[in-house]
């Protein structure tokens, strides 16, 4: 009896594996991200409202208050509490952060215009170099670096090699918020280039 094969073994998910816009347990919220805050059974009270540049928004009843800072699920509770204390028994309320325009990424290196770019929803890190006005002429396609940290403060360095990004070989990897690029240089271009100067 021929033994059966043994079941392959399903992928391990990693932090570059999952859309930035999928990653927003641990997200605290920003000046300027769009909220879509509502109040179950309760529509006269449900917004799509904006995060000022203090980090406040205005919503019906409550009036103004802080989110920056906190995480979606901590902004549920805490318009949840305020409206139990004075207009409803039970209030459900629920959250959505429909932009993340207070996130960040960070392109260094050997590109056209280095930067810090504002990104909403899933960006990849094509699209993040091609922000930062794609790579110079001096760049090393086969170094470029993501630097990433958890939210316990672990670092990790994540490598790729932008030849089989481009030519859509490999995967172009989504970036988290805060993530850095380094773009190195290619040591036998820069030489290159100080041989013409002295010329």
């Amino acid at each position: 009896v021929e033994a059966a094969a043994p079941a392959a073994a399903a992928p391990v998910a990693t932090p570059a594996d999952e859309p930035l816009a999928q990653v927003v347990d641990d997200y605290r919220i920003g000046p300027s991200d769009l909220l879509e805050v509502s109040v179950f059974q309760v529509p006269e009270l449900s917004r799509t409202v904006r995060v000022n540049g203090r980090g406040e928004l205005t919503l019906p009843l409550i009036g103004q208050g802080q989110a920056g800072g906190l995480t979606g699920q901590q902004l549920e509770e805490k318009i949840a509490q305020k409206l139990k204390a004075t207009y409803l028994q039970e209030p459900q309320v629920s959250g959505f952060i429909k932009e993340f325009i207070s996130q960040r990424v960070t392109v260094n290196g050997s590109v056209n215009r280095p930067g810090v770019f504002p990104i909403s929803g899933r960006t990849t890190l094509m699209q993040a170099i091609a922000m930062a006005g794609g790579l110079a002429k001096l760049a090393n396609e086969s170094d470029i670096k993501v630097i990433r940290v958890g939210p316990n403060g672990t670092r990790e360095v994540l490598e790729y090699d932008y030849a089989p990004l481009r030519k859509g070989e490999t995967a172009d990897p989504p970036l988290y918020a805060s993530d850095v690029i380094v773009v190195g240089e290619s040591a036998g271009r820069a030489a290159l280039k100080g041989v013409t100067e002295t010329m």
